[in-house]
C-alpha cells in the first residue's frame, strides 16, 4: 500500500469519524435542549401549536444514513411522528422536542422532508425547505429463484419473476459457476456441481432455461479467446474419465467433445491474451498446461498437456482465475482456506511456481486484513473488477478481486496490495444473530447470504450475480433500481 492510498485511507476514516462525533453532539443538545434544570423530559406534542422544520443534518447521504432532523413541538413520543422523505417513510428513531433522530429510507429519490405530528387522519404536517441529496446506493436484490418453507420448490425452468410462483424458475441449491458468454452480455452460464445440466440465464426474456444435460460433476466454465467454443471442467474419478469437455457456439452448445481426460478435475481457465488453457486435478494438486491453439491447427492428444507444478496441499480442491492482463493467476484452495498467486512468465509462456497472497494454510476464519492475516472461510469462485480509482492514480494493476466465501457467508475483496475486506454480507445483526440469512438491502447493514458460491461481474451494468446456494436464489448487487419496490 502506497504513502498516498494511506494517507487517503486515513483521510476518509477521519471524516468518518468527524460525522459520528457531529451526530452524537447534536443529539446529545437536543436532549439537554429539551430538557429543564430538573432534567425533566420533552414536553409531549402539543397539537394546539404548529410543528415547524428548520434545518436538518447531514446534507446528503443515501439509503440507511442516519439524519437528524430540528424543529419546534416535535414532542417527546415516537410513536406519534411519522417522517417522509421523497414520498418514502423513514425508521424514526428517537424524538426529543426540537429534534428527531431518523433513518433514510430506500429510493427516497426526491429528497423533499415531511415531518407529521398526531393520529388520525388529519396530523400536524410541517416541510423543511430544503431538499435531501439522495444518493442511490449499492445494494443486494434478488434476480431469481426461492425457497419454500419445506424446501421443496425443486428444479424448475421459468421466469426470473412472476406473480404465479408456478411460473418462476428454481433449482440454483448446489455449488454453482457463472460465466457471461463473451459475445452476448444478455445470456449468462451456469453449471452446478452435482447437478447433470448447463443452464441458462437470459437477460433477453427474463428467464432461466436447461440447456442441456448429460454431465457428470460440472465445475467450471470459460470460453476460448475467439467465443466460438466453450469449456466445461468435468469432476469424474477415473485416470481416463473426460475432465475438459468443448461445446460449440454453431450447435447452440448442444453438442460435446473431450478435449482432455484426467480424474478429479475442479477448474478450467483460460489465459486471456493467448489462448492457452489450464485446469488442475484435485488428486495431488497438479496445475496443468495444455496448448489450445496447436489443438485447433494441428490436433493434440486428450492427453498431450504439461503438469507445471503442485500445490500445497494435495487432493484439495482449487480454481484458477487470470486476470484479464494475463499477467498472474489466483488460485483459489477452497478447503484449505487460502488464495495463492501465480506469475506468468511471457518469455517461456507458463505460469510460475505459486505463493500465498492471503489467508493461512488450513486456518480457516473470518478476519479482514493484508495478506496471512486476513482469515477466510473456503473461498470458492472470483471475479476481476477494474477499479476507476486506481486508474486515476496510474496504478499498475488496476482491478480488485471479488471473491465468494461459503462459509462465512460474505463477499469479501481482494486488492492488488493483498488487503482482503469484506464487501456485501454479515449484516442485519439485529434481526438475525447468525451471520447467514436471506435479507436483501444495504451491502454492510442489512445483507445476508447463505453458503453463496458462484460470482461473476457485467461491466456495463456495474452488476454482480451471486448464486446463493442454500438460499436457492440468484442474487444481484447493483445501484438500487428507480422503480425497484
Amino acid at each position: 500500500m502506497t504513502i498516498k492510498s494511506i494517507m487517503k485511507k486515513t483521510k476518509r476514516w477521519q471524516t468518518h469519524w468527524l460525522m459520528l462525533a457531529l451526530l452524537a453532539l447534536c443529539l446529545i443538545s437536543c436532549k439537554d435542549d429539551n430538557n429543564n434544570d430538573k432534567g425533566q423530559a420533552a414536553p409531549p406534542f402539543d397539537p394546539s401549536k404548529p410543528v415547524l422544520v428548520s434545518g436538518f443534518l447531514p446534507k446528503e447521504g443515501g439509503m440507511g444514513q442516519r439524519l437528524v432532523i430540528y424543529g419546534e413541538n416535535f414532542g417527546n413520543d415516537p410513536e406519534l411522528v411519522r417522517v417522509l422523505i421523497g414520498g418514502k417513510e423513514a425508521k424514526v428513531i428517537s424524538v426529543n422536542g426540537s429534534s428527531l433522530y431518523c433513518l433514510v429510507p430506500r429510493k427516497a429519490m426526491k429528497g423533499d422532508i415531511e415531518v407529521q405530528l398526531g393520529r388520525g387522519e388529519s396530523p400536524t404536517i410541517a416541510t423543511a425547505d430544503s431538499i435531501f441529496k439522495y444518493e442511490r446506493k449499492k445494494v443486494v436484490s434478488t434476480l431469481a429463484g426461492y425457497r419454500t418453507e419445506r424446501d421443496d420448490q425443486g428444479w424448475k425452468d421459468g421466469k426470473f419473476k412472476d406473480e404465479d410462483e408456478r411460473k418462476m424458475a428454481a433449482g440454483f441449491s448446489e455449488y454453482g459457476w457463472l460465466h457471461f458468454d463473451p459475445i452476448n452480455s444478455k445470456h449468462l452460464w451456469l453449471v452446478y456441481d452435482h447437478n447433470d445440466g448447463l443452464y441458462l440465464l437470459n437477460f433477453e426474456d427474463s428467464t432461466v432455461t436447461k440447456r442441456r444435460g448429460g454431465f457428470d460433476r460440472p465445475r467450471a466454465i470459460d470460453f476460448t479467446l475467439d467465443g466460438k467454443h466453450m469449456l466445461i471442467a468435468e469432476d469424474r474419478g477415473g485416470d481416463q474419465d473426460r475432465n475438459i469437455l468443448k461445446l460449440s457456439r454453431e450447435k447452440r452448445f448442444e453438442d460435446l467433445e473431450v478435449v482432455t481426460r484426467y480424474k478429479q478435475c475442479n477448474t478450467v481457465a483460460v489465459h486471456p491474451k493467448n489462448g492457452e488453457m489450464y485446469f488442475n486435478s484435485y488428486e495431488k494438486g497438479q496445475f496443468f498446461r495444455f496448448d489450445l491453439n496447436k489443438y485447433f491447427e494441428e490436433g493434440l492428444g486428450e492427453k498431450d498437456y504439461e503438469q507445471l507444478f503442485l500445490i500445497h496441499d494435495q487432493e484439495w480442491e482449487y480454481r484458477i482465475i487470470i486476470h484479464p492482463t494475463g499477467n498472474y493467476a489466483y488460485i483459489m484452495v477452497v478447503n484449505q482456506h487460502y488464495i495463492l498467486r501465480c506469475d506468468y512468465n511471457w518469455e517461456e509462456e507458463k505460469f510460475n511456481q505459486p505463493y500465498i497472497v492471503c489467508g493461512k494454510l488450513k486456518n480457516k476464519g473470518y478476519e479482514d486484513g493484508v495478506g496471512t492475516s486476513a482469515l477466510i472461510n473456503r473461498p470458492y469462485q472470483g471475479v476481476f473488477v477494474k477499479n476507476a480509482q486506481y486508474e486515476a492514480e496510474n496504478k499498475s494493476d488496476i482491478y480488485d478481486f471479488y471473491f465468494t466465501e461459503i462459509d462465512n457467508h460474505i463477499i469479501r475483496k481482494l486488492s492488488p496490495e493483498g488487503a482482503v475486506t469484506t464487501f456485501a454480507g454479515r449484516g442485519s445483526s439485529s434481526i438475525n444473530s447468525d451471520p447467514n440469512g436471506y435479507v436483501n438491502g444495504d451491502l454492510r447493514e442489512e445483507a445476508r447470504f447463505h453458503h453463496p458460491t458462484a460470482i461473476t461481474y457485467n461491466e456495463v451494468e456495474d452488476a454482480f450475480y451471486i448464486v446463493d446456494s442454500s438460499n436457492r436464489r440468484v442474487r444481484k448487487i447493483a445501484l438500487e433500481e428507480m422503480d425497484e419496490e
